[in-house]
């Protein structure tokens, strides 16, 4: 992944055949009519290909901390962060990162979280999609191999599942249902394949409709909170450390490569549960 000044805004290019479609009015519409003259908006599935692993990073050298040529004393490590408190970001992100894993189908990264304790895994359909085989990574660092159970193009929800789920920590689940605008979620993934990624940000809508993947226009929640290629199945969390919704898609002004300009999609965790529930029945 390089990291460059962001570049100058472009007009929206003509959509690649291949690539994400151009959302037609009121497929993805706010509560009010917008005003004329608003540029056309890409609905773009989150999934990183080709770039898991790809990191740039900078330290800092110890020491280099001074200002104006006066040393800073700094304690020493006390080994530990500080307790979260209840309620905050820092500790939903405690709750949660221990069931969210990287997901490796063929070539594609994708995210995903751990659905119950019988080794079931949730994420995207459209990061499985034609895969034959899947391999996660889990917050251990650990690696293992899945199966996929079953998918769904429709709602863009897939269940895989690991033989052994003694190795595998179960996220809570939520509600969609009582989520309200303005509320304060946490998205947790692995965008461009960095692993144990988390955002934050409200939810802004909450009964969004818009078309995923060319199926049928369907509600979504609608949050701020940063998500970019790679976070596709990965959990959108309250501050409870709960699912609420599966991260799913970004409307971008650029075309599938631009990343995030804060318009992301979530599944809603109610509808998630239903269709995989059913996907785990045979049904």
């Amino acid at each position: 992944m390089s990291l460059a000044p962001a570049p100058a805004p472009e007009p929206p290019p003509t959509p690649d055949p291949a690539g994400p479609l151009p959302v037609p009015p009121g497929r993805v519409r706010s509560a009010r009519r917008g005003r004329r003259g608003i540029p056309t908006v890409l609905l773009t599935a989150v999934l990183a290909g080709g770039l898991a692993g790809a990191g740039t990073a900078w330290w800092l050298e110890p020491g280099a901390t001074s200002t104006g040529g006066t040393n800073i004393a700094q304690e020493p490590p006390s080994g530990r962060a500080p307790a979260a408190a209840a309620g905050t970001e820092q500790a939903a992100a405690e709750a949660i990162m221990p069931s969210v894993v990287q997901v490796r189908a063929g070539s594609a990264s994708g995210s995903g979280f751990v659905l119950d304790d019988q080794g079931h895994v949730l994420t995207n359909h459209h990061v499985i999609d034609g895969a034959s085989t899947v391999r996660l990574q889990l917050s251990t660092g650990r690696t293992v191999s899945a199966t996929v159970v079953g998918s769904n193009a429709a709602n863009d929800i897939a269940v895989l599942r690991v033989s052994d789920p003694s190795v595998l920590t179960p996220a809570r689940i939520g509600q969609s249902s009582s989520l309200a605008i303005g509320q304060p979620v946490i998205a947790v993934g692995s965008p461009l394949g960095l692993s144990g990624t988390v955002t934050s940000g409200i939810v802004s809508a909450v009964d969004r409709e818009a078309r995923l993947g060319g199926q049928a226009a369907q509600s979504v929640i609608q949050t701020d909170a940063s998500i970019n290629p790679g976070n596709s199945g990965g959990p959108l969390v309250n501050l409870d450390g709960q699912v609420v919704g599966v991260n799913t898609a970004i409307a971008t002004l650029g075309g599938r490569s631009s990343g995030s300009i804060g318009i992301g999609f979530a599944v809603p965790i109610d509808r998630a549960v239903s269709v995989a529930e059913r996907i785990i029945d045979g049904g």
